[in-house]
């Protein structure tokens, strides 16, 4: 059975351009956040935002790696929903 009220939250998430472009790039490669500063040319503080509203839906998941902090996607219907898209 569909969890609708789950799902539209996720939906929500990925409604905004900058983190579809975030997943899609996620999708391919766990990634630090300086990584996606630079890749997205936006300040770390919004990639920052970003990333966390990702992450409290349960589409990213975050991976300390010394100072870095690496993110990954972890929601599979992520990627057939980009596929679709694409």
């Amino acid at each position: 059975m569909i969890d609708y009220e789950k799902q539209s939250e996720v939906l929500k998430a990925l409604a905004h351009p900058v983190r579809l472009r975030m997943v899609e790039g996620l999708l391919a490669n766990e990634c630090h956040v300086d990584k996606m500063v630079q890749s997205l040319g936006l300040p770390q503080s919004t990639v920052s935002q970003h990333l966390s509203i990702l992450k409290n839906k349960g589409i990213v998941r975050v991976r300390k790696e010394g100072v870095r902090t690496c993110y990954k996607v972890v929601n599979p219907m992520v990627g057939e929903l980009l596929a679709v898209l694409k």
